[in-house]
């Protein structure tokens, strides 16, 4: 399976492509800057750039894609969208490293997590943007998308630990009640799911049962 990964010099995207390297994949880093993961081959291209002929025998895109400045959440939207037009009516799977901030709180699906008093006012706006992201995916049945989103706190730091717990659309918690995930630990639940092929054109997300 040859896979390629956007915005691959992030923390999350160097952690994917160890670890789809790592299953024996074949992964293609696709950079803006010059290459800083432990990939085997790299294209250093502004990532608004790429077109349909850049994935071209490819399996599946997984986009790291993220902003943090306020000024460029508009961003997670605008990306989402081209790479999803680059994508249209193939076969190539586009993956999505997503937010927590659109899950549910119960299965009526009528309140997500950004809208409840307790969610934490300085990520509203990008958790926002995010959701926005995801709702121009469920309009898009040209593509092979799916979004995942990693749990409340998702940490940077956090060890590996191979053990990972995946749910749906409704914000779940592990064995302690926590809603964690490290950043290793969720890109082995990305990987898996390029094997797994269990959620095209859907969402789901993942919790740590260690830290």
């Amino acid at each position: 399976m040859k896979i390629a990964v956007v915005a691959a010099n992030g923390r999350v995207g160097r952690l994917v492509v160890k670890e789809a390297v790592d299953k024996g994949y074949e992964v293609v880093a696709f950079v803006r800057n010059e290459d800083k993961t432990l990939g085997i081959q790299a294209v250093e291209k502004d990532i608004m750039d790429l077109k349909s002929e850049d994935f071209k025998g490819f399996d599946a895109v997984i986009s790291a894609f993220g902003v943090w400045e306020e000024k460029k959440f508009g961003q997670q939207s605008t990306v989402i969208e081209h790479l999803a037009d680059t994508l249209s009516n193939s076969e190539t799977r586009l993956l999505i490293v997503g937010g927590a901030g659109s899950l549910y709180t119960d299965e009526s699906l009528k309140i997500q997590l950004i809208d409840t008093p307790e969610f934490p006012k300085e990520y509203l706006a990008l958790a926002t943007a995010s959701s926005h992201s995801l709702d121009l995916l469920r309009k898009r049945e040209d593509v092979k998308w799916t979004y995942l989103s990693p749990a409340g706190f998702f940490d940077a730091e956090g060890i590996r630990t191979g053990e990972y717990k995946l749910g749906g659309e409704v914000a779940i918690v592990n064995s302690k009640g926590e809603s964690y995930i490290s950043y290793a630990d969720f890109a082995i639940a990305m990987v898996d799911e390029l094997k797994n092929q269990s959620y095209i054109q859907k969402r789901f997300s993942v919790v740590g049962e260690n830290r």
